[in-house]
């Protein structure tokens, strides 16, 4: 794998492990207002941001491996168009 490649997984592995913090911050607002007895419209919204959050974190899982698997078709985790769309599909 060219050296390029190893850089760009390494950024997105990076960008997605931060998506992932971010929710789970948000998440812990979201039990934290629960307990709280925040109003509906503060825990919902607060609950939004963390469904965001995961939904974004998944794209950028699933575009990954779509882009790996262009630049490596033959590689050891390749995917097939299948099993991507079904990924993809999986987060809608």
């Amino acid at each position: 794998m060219p050296d390029s490649v190893e850089f760009d997984m390494a950024a997105q592995q990076k960008k997605i492990v931060n998506r992932l913090r971010r929710a789970q911050g948000q998440l812990g607002a979201v039990i934290t207002a629960v307990e709280a007895g925040a109003s509906c419209k503060d825990v919902v919204t607060q609950l939004a941001a963390v469904s965001s959050a995961l939904d974004r974190a998944g794209f950028v899982i699933v575009s990954t491996a779509m882009r790996e698997c262009i630049e490596t078709p033959e590689g050891k985790d390749s995917l097939t168009v299948d099993e991507l769309e079904k990924l993809f599909l999986t987060l809608a």
